[in-house]
Parts: C-alpha cells; structure tokens; sequence
C-alpha cells in the first residue's frame, strides 16, 4: 500500500508561538483566534508557550487582558544589552526538544523580534542544535535584535526561510521592521493600516496569507513523504 495515500495532506505544519512583552501564550492565542478566521488558524498546529520570566513591572495588556503575563528576556533602556538571555534560548529549545517537532515560529512583537533571530542563531550552532531546522517565520510587529554581539551571530548569513512579514501603517516598530526584511532571502509581505497589533485580515491580506500557508504545507508534506 505504501505510497498511495501521500498526495494527501499528511499533517498540519506545527508551529511555536511566541508571545508579546509582558504578555503571555493564552494572550497571543486569544488575539490570534479573535482576529484570524479558521480558513487561516485550522491550517496550523497552532501551539502558544508562555515566556520564562514572570513580568518584573506592569504590562500594557493590563486591565485589556487578565494575568499572569510573563517576558522571554529582559533589556536596557537602548535595548543594547540583554539579560537572562542565554536562559530563555535554553527554556525554548527545552521545550522543543520535550514537545516537537516543530516546523516554524510564529512571533508578535518581542517574540516576533525572538523568532525572526533564531534561524541565524540556529545556523550559527548558539542555539537550537537538538531540534529540527526551522522552515518558517510569520513575523508580527517584528524587528533586529539591537544587541551588537547578538545581531552578528543572528543575521550574519541572511534568513533562508520563508517568511510572512505583517508591518502596520502606525506600528512603532514598522521602519525597524523593514530593516529586518533586508536580511531575509525570501520575504512576503501583508501591510495593514493598524499599529503594533495582531490586525485582522482583509481581502488582499488573507489572500497572501493563505497562498504563504499553501507554500508551507506543501513544503511539509515533502518532507514527510521523503522521510
């Protein structure tokens, strides 16, 4: 019987989902499934961990989102040096080694800033060295990491990966947004005329979404066929 039943979708890609500052995983999911219809979410294995750190200061989600919120590291005023940052590569790939594989990353704001770094990183062998290659990014209100040692590890080699870039017409971190595109091999792009947020999906937008996600499962089930 073998080979019969492999033109069909084998498997959803698995995707770890990386929250917002002083936020959390119920948070992000919360957002994505309000804003994101399920002809998008039920193509993905949608899977959301909550940062290391529990939140050492207030949260702007406060009073919008119920707690506990958390941070994947902490940083100066500059966003020049990093602490506990070396502890959070650790705490994730711990938690990709115990709960994948995983295909992709999903990230929003400093998760965002987290994902779009570790395919450098990843390449490099700092970090990531017991799990699969990553094969994707969807990068939302993302950018570089500002830390000079970091960033020559992240984005020596440009990111290889397909990756889905959501910039927002009023997002803060929209020009830092685009710099990140420069180091990527293969950027798409949904603009949207919202600020740093999970936005919702117009016409155009949910078009290229779904024509990035077809891409990916094709690309997944390729994989699994060869295996």
């Amino acid at each position: 019987m073998g080979s019969e039943g492999k033109t069909v979708t084998l498997r959803k890609p698995r995707v770890l989902c990386l929250h917002g500052f002083r936020t959390s995983g119920e948070i992000l999911k919360t957002q994505v499934t309000m804003k994101w219809p399920e002809s998008v979410t039920q193509k993905l294995d949608l899977v959301y961990l909550d940062a290391p750190f529990p939140c050492q200061g207030k949260s702007e989600v406060e009073g919008i989102f119920d707690p506990p919120y958390y941070e994947w590291f902490q940083f100066n005023k500059e966003f020049t040096k990093y602490t506990n940052f070396d502890e959070c590569l650790a705490y994730i790939e711990d938690y990709m080694i115990k709960n994948g594989p995983f295909d992709g990353l999903l990230g929003f704001s400093q998760g965002a800033i987290l994902s779009a770094g570790l395919p450098g990183l990843q390449v490099q062998g700092v970090t990531l060295t017991k799990v699969p290659k990553i094969k994707f990014l969807i990068i939302v209100g993302g950018a570089k990491f500002k830390a000079a040692s970091l960033a020559d590890k992240a984005y020596s080699t440009p990111i290889q990966c397909p990756s889905l870039h959501f910039l927002g017409e009023t997002d803060f971190l929209k020009e830092y947004g685009k710099e990140l595109l420069e180091n990527c091999v293969d950027p798409v792009v949904i603009h949207h005329p919202k600020g740093h947020t999970i936005p919702r999906l117009d016409e155009k937008g949910l078009q290229i979404m779904e024509s990035f996600l077809e891409r990916i499962q094709k690309m997944v089930d390729e994989k699994e066929i060869k295996e």
